[in-house]
């Protein structure tokens, strides 16, 4: 049976949580999409696990994402989360690793790649597309809205939505034929009910990795 722990670690702003798999060589470090957190790379460190040489294997939920605290900025960029996870790095003495990054994750790893050189070997990039200045600017505007707790707990409903509307279309906000995932399965309710709960911890914090990853330019950035 594989087994996965987890941990927090405590950098200077704050509590990091992270799943783990035990390994040798050099450590491959992944980071999740958002909305969400390390959970949702579970299958992946599973079936990399049973592969003979496995690495040490690390998935951090990024600052204020699944488990860890939400000590990110108001406005912050993809500089400070490759720093963070750099910082991260720094705090349990991993001087080199590999890195995967799937959706925003692959977005902080280009960037922690070009900050960060000699810390990070290979990239494994998943997941990355750009969007030409119309479509960023109407995604900063209504893809990842901030949210609050309300009297009436709108929010729960809310949340749930907003996860069951990523799988139908895409974006999730524009529901007509033209923008439908038709050949795409509707996860199970136990697993609607796991990325809901998800976007519940980080309710207050959950569009910050979004906003970054829609500025980033993915594209201008490859090349270092």
């Amino acid at each position: 049976m594989i087994q996965i722990d987890r941990a927090f670690v405590r950098l200077p702003q704050g509590l990091v949580h992270l799943r783990r798999v035990e390994g040798g060589g050099r450590p491959l470090v992944l980071v999740h999409a958002s909305p969400g957190s390390s959970r949702a790379l579970v299958p992946l460190l599973s079936a990399l696990s049973a592969a003979k040489g496995c690495p040490l294997l690390i998935a951090p939920d990024t600052p204020g994402n699944g488990d860890s605290d939400g000590f990110a900025p108001d406005d912050p960029d993809m500089d400070w989360y490759a720093d963070t996870l750099a910082d991260l790095l720094d705090t349990m003495g991993i001087e080199q690793c590999d890195l995967y990054g799937t959706h925003t994750g692959a977005r902080i790893a280009i960037e922690a790649a070009v900050r960060h050189p000699d810390r990070i070997g290979r990239l494994i990039l998943d997941g990355l597309a750009d969007y030409p200045p119309e479509t960023r600017d109407l995604f900063l505007k209504q893809y990842a809205p901030e949210m609050a707790p309300d009297d009436y707990g709108g929010q729960f409903a809310w949340a749930f939505n907003y996860i069951r509307d990523q799988v139908v279309h895409f974006p999730h906000f524009l529901r007509d034929p033209e923008h439908r995932l038709m050949t795409r399965a509707m996860p199970s309710a136990a697993d609607l009910h796991a990325a809901t709960l998800d976007v519940l911890k980080g309710l207050t914090s959950y569009h910050k990795a979004y906003r970054a990853a829609f500025r980033y330019p993915a594209t201008e950035r490859l090349p270092r």
